[in-house]
């Protein structure tokens, strides 16, 4: 029996914490069923999904082979064309594009058919495409001077990012414009949550849905309440002059921003529930309560809204969201260079912020080393004649004549009765 020399070969990551969370809700499967599959504690199953820890060793196999995910498949490059991106179209009103997620185990028609690296790709099988040798009767070997296929070349980091920025944020920049009703803040999100993007680029680039990591950080963004100190964004922007879109962005700023950001990702980006509940970080019960008092809340206001258009199909309110956004003019996003550019700037002036800080600490720590005594000296006070101090009080101690009158006194007899009687006159 012999041992292999190069050793276990590495497990392959899990999907996000995210997509676990959709995988487990996707199968019917609750926290405390896939806890006791695999033998752990609930809390354990909402750590993995939540991203603080993730599962190892055997637990790890059981775990995603429960939620059904291949671990030990290859995973795919990281493809802008394969994020799947969930954002409105810019150029077509009220539609929406959701990403399908595929089966466990079969390729996506969004997501390519994984390789090994530097394997050529799959030959189209077309008329008059010569086969290799020992194919079927009628075909003819390859020509041995014919140029191999080569592989289409990847997209640099840079290339990639631009084409992801380019896809999704004039829609991700109009999707900010009715969660919070201010253009400049809608702009502001997005360009903010494409500068932590860039920071974080290989984090994304690994992710199943980087349109959709990008959307949830604009979307922090935007609904964060510090944002009320600001003077420029305390008061929403000029409502349309339009009374249908004008009643409608009204009745969707009325809603509580928990409920706003379900109902437009859920009607308005075209999101599963699944998908909603995950990227909100709430439960799916919940998602769908507040899914339905929204709704509840703008067919109160405006009648007619949230009935599907046709049975089965999507309700109106899809479109008439899709349609509020293209018509209302929101300020375009700057190009990706400056973006980049941007964050580039940032991430260097915090890196000298925390250098010039760790420099002033390192010195004053040496300094205080240098100056501080090594042992302690107990300070020698000089004597000195105290004035002013009163006297003890309390009876003072008898001088000789006292002691000698008190003497005497006690030595002499008294002369008179030894009681007095009273006379009665």
């Amino acid at each position: 029996m012999t041992r292999s020399a190069t050793g276990p070969a590495p497990a392959a990551p899990l999907p996000s914490p995210k997509e676990r969370r959709r995988l487990r809700e996707a199968r019917a499967l609750s926290e405390e069923q896939v806890a006791a599959a695999v033998g752990v504690t609930p809390a354990t199953v909402r750590a993995w999904e939540t991203g603080r820890t993730s599962p190892r060793g055997r637990r790890r196999t059981a775990y995603a082979r429960l939620i059904g995910c291949d671990e030990h498949r290859p995973a795919p490059p990281p493809s802008v064309e394969a994020t799947g991106s969930s954002t409105m179209s810019p150029t077509e009103p009220g539609t929406a594009t959701t990403p399908d997620a595929p089966t466990p185990g079969e390729p996506s028609a969004h997501t390519p058919t994984p390789r090994a690296p530097g394997a050529p790709p799959p030959e189209a099988s077309a008329p008059g495409v010569p086969a290799q040798d020992g194919g079927p009767p009628g075909t003819t070997a390859p020509d041995a001077h014919d140029p191999a296929p080569q592989p289409p070349p990847a997209l640099t980091a840079e290339e990639a990012y631009d084409a992801l920025y380019g896809r999704t944020a004039p829609g991700l920049t109009r999707q900010m414009y009715l969660l919070t009703g201010r253009r400049t803040l809608a702009r502001e999100a997005v360009e903010h949550a494409f500068r932590i993007t860039w920071q974080r680029w290989p984090e994304v680039a690994r992710d199943r849905d980087p349109a959709g990591w990008v959307r949830a950080a604009s979307y922090e963004y935007a609904m964060s309440p510090w944002h009320r100190l600001r003077r420029a964004h305390r008061r929403p922007d000029a409502l349309p002059q339009d009374p249908a879109r004008r009643a409608l962005l009204d009745a969707l700023l009325g809603l509580p921003p928990a409920y706003r950001r379900t109902l437009l990702l859920h009607d308005g980006v075209g999101l599963g529930l699944p998908e909603t509940a995950a990227e909100t970080e709430a439960s799916t019960p919940a998602t769908a309560s507040r899914l339905l008092n929204a709704r509840a809340a703008v067919a109160e206001r405006l009648p007619g809204t949230v009935e599907p258009t046709e049975p089965g199909g999507r309700p109106a309110l899809h479109d008439r969201l899709g349609a509020l956004a293209l018509a209302e003019e929101v300020p375009e996003p700057p190009p990706a260079p400056a973006v980049r550019a941007g964050s580039e700037r940032i991430a260097e002036l915090w890196t000298r912020a925390a250098l010039c800080f760790g420099a002033l600490l390192i010195g004053t720590t040496a300094f205080t080393l240098h100056t501080a005594p090594t042992q302690y000296e107990q300070p020698l006070a000089p004597a000195e004649r105290v004035g002013g101090v009163p006297p003890l009080g309390g009876p003072e101690r008898l001088t000789p004549q006292d002691l000698k009158l008190q003497k005497s006194l006690r030595g002499e007899l008294t002369h008179g009765p030894e009681r007095l009687v009273p006379r009665i006159p």
